[in-house]
Parts: C-alpha cells; sequence; structure tokens
C-alpha cells in the first residue's frame, strides 16, 4: 500500500494536474503532521486554513456524533458542488453510495478510536448527466477544545467533471493507517491505488470559491 494517496493514472502515468494535485495533498497532511507538535493527535484550533489553501474548497471539519458517524460542521465549496446543496450539517457519509456506507462507518470507528489516518480511493458511477468520477478522501483525526479525539480534518478531491448532482461514490479502496503503527487492511477492502486529480469547478472569469472557516 502506498504512504500518501497520491500515484500514477490508469496508464501507468501521471499528467501534470494530477501532480499538482498529489503534490497538494501531501503538503495537506504535512501541516497536520506539523499541528501535531508531538502529540498523538493535533488540536482542532491548530489547523490554519491558510497553509491548506489549494484546497481549501475540498477540505472540511467534521465532528464525531455517534460511533462511525461523523456530521460536517465546515466545508468547503467544493463539498456542496458534488451535493448539489449546502452540505453544511449533513453527515459525511451522504457522499457514500448507500451499500458502502456500513462498511465507511466501521473505518470511522478507527479514526477516532484507534485513532488513525484514513484514505478512500472512490468511484462514482456513470448516469444520466452523469460522467464517470473518480475522487480520494483523506480523513485526519484532531482533538476538540475538550481534548478529546471528536473532530476531524478531511479533503474530498473528485477528478473530472461533476456532472448532475447529487454524486455519491461506491469504495474501490481503503486504507487504515494507525498513528504509530504500521498501516493495515483489516476490513478486506483492496489494495489502495490512490485516486488523483481535482478541478477547478469554476465558470470562465470567475474567482476561486475556496471558503473555509474553522468554527469552535
Amino acid at each position: 500500500m502506498r504512504d500518501d494517496p497520491t500515484g500514477p493514472g490508469p496508464e501507468g502515468g501521471e499528467t501534470a494536474a494530477e501532480a499538482r494535485i498529489a503534490a497538494h495533498l501531501r503538503a495537506f497532511r504535512a501541516h497536520w503532521e506539523r499541528c501535531r507538535g508531538g502529540a498523538l493527535v493535533p488540536r482542532r484550533a491548530d489547523i490554519d486554513p491558510r497553509a491548506i489553501a489549494p484546497l481549501i474548497s475540498s477540505a472540511f471539519i467534521a465532528e464525531r456524533i455517534a460511533p462511525g458517524v461523523v456530521r460536517l460542521r465546515v466545508a468547503g465549496m467544493h463539498l456542496n458542488d458534488l451535493m448539489g446543496m449546502e452540505v453544511r450539517g449533513m453527515p459525511l457519509a451522504c457522499f457514500i453510495a448507500p451499500a458502502d456506507r456500513e462498511a465507511f462507518g466501521l473505518r470511522v470507528v478507527d479514526l477516532f478510536d484507534g485513532p488513525a489516518i484514513l484514505r478512500f480511493a472512490l468511484r462514482s458511477a456513470r448516469g444520466i448527466g452523469r460522467p464517470p468520477l473518480a475522487a480520494t478522501l483523506m480523513l485526519l483525526p484532531l482533538r476538540s477544545d475538550l481534548g478529546d479525539i471528536s473532530r476531524a480534518l478531511g479533503c474530498l478531491v473528485s477528478h473530472g467533471a461533476v456532472g448532475r448532482a447529487p454524486r455519491r461514490f461506491a469504495i474501490a479502496a481503503a486504507e487504515t493507517l494507525p498513528l504509530g503503527a504500521q498501516s493495515t487492511d483489516r476490513r478486506a477492502a483492496p489494495s489502495l491505488r490512490a485516486v488523483t486529480g481535482g478541478r477547478d469547478f469554476r465558470a470562465p472569469g470567475t474567482a476561486a470559491r475556496a471558503h473555509l472557516r474553522l468554527v469552535t
């Protein structure tokens, strides 16, 4: 399994756009690592939106509300584009195909209880007005202001045209990386071949919509 959710494309090559997104994803995780400051898990308040600016429209902060269930507290505009509506307050599992939500929830338990880093390679099927769409989802655990591990910094980066919303994704591959341990694949997910890429979903001549504000 790879040590980061990036890698070559389906034909074994990597486009310039994919390489750029791969670098952004590494920087995204690197900021989280720096915020740890020697601790197992960083605090939510330590995350600086400016440090993850290249992926800010795909980033989010989620809150654990039950075992295996997280709710989006704040999310970048790209997540709204994927769902076709404001996603703040919605469960993160709304982006996952119903058939894969139970497996997704089991992984989310490890995110907080491990704690662990989670990575998913996702695929959204073709449909009327919906071209095939691939995505990478990364989840990094955080401590709340009370000190409990109940928050997560995440990023959902898709590669390709969104088409008609909402877009929901099947889990093509997943990896659980326990903090301070080797990566595991305990739940029979296939080996992770990362899905890279991203797209700036703007109309020509418009400014980027990169809004992510951390809340307490």
